[in-house]
């Protein structure tokens, strides 16, 4: 069994303010994906994105936001908030979805791309290719808050963690960080210039990153699922299933849609 390195999840306080960890790794992200778009945009010859960098960043970060914490609101804890409707806005107190943030950030995405005469899928492509650079940093965020634990386990490297009963369980939180930050990252980075490529049929259209950032993930979360703590709240579902299961099937499957639908789109053909 390992010990839990128990850290201060607030790096420092000035009167009532507190900066905590969790939240920086937040801002990490999603500097890291502003910097990251910037850098394609300019490689790939996109150069009217960059006038709009500013403004649909702060779009994506609302919809991240406002998404994450309605998914939480919505899909893992809905008795609690109908009874408690103004706690809905204390988000300090955590609770948010990644599911439900994905849904927002490619809402506000659409919506900016859309009144802007900005090609969608492009930006689409740019941004998911990010995106796991902010999953690998915001689950070191939940390891270091003793949150979002596994299950119990024999294993040798288990951990006890704060809040997490007596038992040694799966530090989950670094699965997540590996298979859906580091695995997904160089997956899709690896990639990232497949869609700009010229040739008039190609297999990897606008928005083919997103699909697969989509289906990938969905994967990785349904296996990591296995070793996470179900929310007590909610337990398992239907056929043994968490409901992180059971939204990652969901997503998966609007993946493979959007994928479908992208290649028939790419290559001219008609649907049947």
């Amino acid at each position: 069994m390992l010990s839990y390195p128990q850290l201060d999840p607030i790096i420092f306080s000035v009167g009532p303010l507190s900066v905590r960890w969790y939240g920086l790794m937040y801002v990490i992200g999603f500097v890291a994906a502003y910097l990251l778009v910037a850098y394609q945009a300019k490689k790939f010859g996109w150069h009217k994105l960059t006038n709009h960098l500013d403004n649909l960043n702060l779009s994506l970060i609302i919809g991240v936001i406002i998404g994450g914490r309605l998914g939480y609101v919505c899909f893992y804890n809905p008795t609690y908030y109908l009874q408690n409707p103004l706690d809905i806005f204390a988000i300090w107190h955590g609770g948010m979805s990644f599911h439900g943030g994905c849904t927002g950030a490619l809402t506000a995405g659409v919506i900016y791309c859309s009144r802007n005469g900005l090609q969608f899928w492009k930006a689409a492509d740019l941004y998911v290719v990010t995106v796991p650079i902010g999953l690998f940093f915001g689950r070191l965020g939940n390891f270091i808050n003793g949150e979002l634990y596994g299950r119990a386990t024999t294993v040798g490297w288990g951990m006890i963690f704060p809040g997490g009963g007596p038992l040694p369980r799966h530090p989950s939180q670094l699965y997540e960080a590996f298979l859906e930050g580091i695995v997904l990252f160089a997956i899709l980075w690896g990639i990232k210039g497949k869609p700009w490529t010229k040739h008039p049929k190609t297999l990897w259209p606008h928005g083919s990153l997103l699909a697969l950032f989509l289906i990938c993930y969905s994967v990785f979360r349904f296996i990591v699922e296995y070793f996470r703590e179900p929310d007590p709240q909610l337990g398992l579902l239907l056929a043994g299933f968490s409901m992180g299961q059971v939204l990652s099937c969901f997503m998966s499957a609007i993946g493979i849609g959007i994928w479908y639908w992208r290649s028939i789109v790419s290559t001219g053909s008609k649907l049947p």
